[in-house]
């Protein structure tokens, strides 16, 4: 067998060795004509199916915005009251509801829900969704509401007997960072939605073939494992995505459609030859990779060839498809690539790097860049040690609401929140105290900073958001975190021990952070990150 193997490689290697020897040419040094295969390369998967699986799929429902001050209506069109009058009792079991004056109460809204289920979901995957009070409605405001569990389907089949595909619930958003006018009519939860199954990738092929299905399922189990393809009908079979592709979804459907049935030496050798051409060249340069990634290990000579050559984006390609087969010999250069100052693909090294390498090495070279003088790296560094679940970002919980972070390697002090998926706030540079002799009032006058110079301790005032009349005063340390602690945990029960907080909203938080940053209280880089995509 050791025999068998080494001529193998052998022949490839000599195959590879004469085609660079006879001129490849790099960064598009030869014309596309000198590129066409010599022979036919084969039948792909991706020729002989059509693939389907759940992409962008937008889902819609109708809920109740609850815990208002006066500020909703129970007003909607019937059927959706009818169906609301037998879902929420669901949200309260063992509760004998007079669902009737629940729903009409100016503390309760009906609303819209809508969000984008992400490709291929997983099941229990959370996203973003939007919450809207129904036009025509007398609702001025949903702030400070909490969205009741919600059932989602397909955009335009509500009312129609088909599937729930997702839930969604949570406490609602209203951005407020950097912004004059607030639309207190829609909000969105963030990371509120959930995905209610796994959803798999079906592969239908165009002739009916029953030794073709069972070649293909056989073919994919052979690349990534058993039991990820599976017969369930002629000519149908059902894929799901490999553990270490759950964060590259699409490019597991681009190998799958690149991966080659027929094998034999001769014919890998060509299709090895051929692609390590194009890529070498940039010609179809995701196609090319991609395809070298469905051929397997026995592409590995022809990529460590490019790992030399002076088109950066190629060295960055062939590492990534090395790598992404299992082989370290590409990390090296990936690394080199993500260090580089000058380069203009550091941040997407680095998430191959996290992608495809051993959790040590990854974090390893993740933590090194927290370092680094450009924010956005230093930010790309950190979402990365956050997906390792690395010791270096600690993490706690506030208020049941929000994630509070630190990440104390960096030099340079930012505050990073978050305005989509999970709802976070990173202090890098941590920890962040607060200037000596501040006074900060928010822009809607309800809560102020305030510590005069020479003052041990910092007072945080707030008015009471359903007493107006009302104002609470805890003090805290001058410390970033401790402050944010005591703006957002919940208040304490009376009675009950504990100084507790004063239960300032995320949203309302990280626009007081923002105010905060600009008005020098805080010696720090304020960033917040992108808004949900929805809409």
């Amino acid at each position: 067998m050791k025999i068998v193997i080494r001529k193998k490689v052998f022949v490839i290697t000599a195959v590879l060795v004469g085609c660079f020897i006879s001129g490849c040419g790099e960064g598009g040094g030869r014309g596309s004509k000198d590129l066409v295969p010599a022979i036919d390369l084969g039948t792909t998967i991706g020729s002989l199916v059509k693939m389907s699986w759940p992409e962008s799929v937008r889902l819609e429902g109708y809920s109740l915005a609850v815990g208002l001050m006066g500020t909703g209506s129970g007003e909607c069109p019937p059927d959706i009251r009818t169906y609301l009058g037998q879902h929420i009792q669901t949200q309260f079991p063992g509760r004998r509801l007079n669902i009737e004056k629940f729903i009409s109460g100016s503390d309760t809204a009906v609303v819209l829900v809508d969000g984008i289920m992400p490709i291929v979901a997983s099941r229990n995957e959370n996203f973003d969704v939007r919450v809207s009070a129904l036009d025509g409605t007398q609702t001025t405001s949903l702030e400070g509401g909490w969205l009741l569990g919600t059932e989602l389907k397909s955009v335009g089949t509500f009312g129609i007997t088909t599937k729930v595909v997702a839930e969604a619930k949570g406490t609602l958003y209203f951005e407020k960072v950097g912004r004059a006018k607030i639309d207190k009519r829609a909000g969105y939860v963030l990371a509120g939605g959930k995905v209610l199954d796994e959803y798999k990738i079906v592969l239908e092929l165009y002739d009916l073939d029953f030794r073709m299905t069972n070649n293909i399922r056989n073919r994919l189990n052979e690349l990534f494992g058993d039991g990820i393809a599976k017969v369930v009908l002629l000519g149908r079979v059902e894929v799901i995505v490999p553990a270490k592709y759950v964060e590259q979804k699409r490019r597991f459907i681009s190998v799958m459609k690149a991966t080659y049935l027929a094998q034999s030496t001769e014919i890998v050798n060509e299709r090895i030859k051929i692609f390590i051409r194009k890529l070498a060249a940039l010609q179809d340069a995701d196609a090319s990779e991609t395809a070298l990634e469905a051929i397997g290990n026995q592409s590995l000579i022809g990529l460590n060839t490019l790992l030399t050559v002076s088109n950066e984006q190629v060295r960055l390609r062939a590492a990534r498809c090395m790598l992404n087969l299992g082989s370290d010999a590409g990390l090296m250069t990936l690394r080199q690539i993500a260090l580089d100052v000058k380069s203009a693909y550091r941040i997407e090294a680095l998430e191959s790097i996290t992608a495809g390498a051993r959790r040590n090495d990854a974090a390893r070279i993740s933590r090194r860049l927290l370092r680094d003088d450009d924010f956005r790296v230093r930010l790309a560094a950190y979402e990365q040690l956050r997906k390792l679940g690395d010791i270096s970002v600690t993490q706690e919980l506030v208020g049941s609401n929000f994630y509070l972070e630190q990440i104390s390697q960096t030099e340079q002090k930012a505050v990073f929140v978050s305005r989509s998926g999970q709802p976070r706030i990173a202090l890098f540079g941590a920890p962040i105290r607060c200037s000596s002799g501040i006074f900060v009032r928010s822009e809607d006058g309800n809560i102020t900073i305030n510590a005069p110079s020479g003052q041990g301790y910092v007072s945080i005032i707030r008015k009471h958001p359903r007493r107006p009349g009302v104002v609470v005063q805890l003090r805290s340390s001058f410390e970033l975190s401790d402050i944010i602690r005591t703006l957002c945990e919940k208040p304490v029960e009376e009675g009950k021990p504990g100084r507790g907080g004063l239960g300032v909203p995320y949203a309302d938080v990280i626009a007081f952070l923002k105010l905060m940053c600009d008005k020098g209280a805080v010696k720090a880089e304020f960033l917040a990150g992108a808004l949900p995509k929805i809409g």
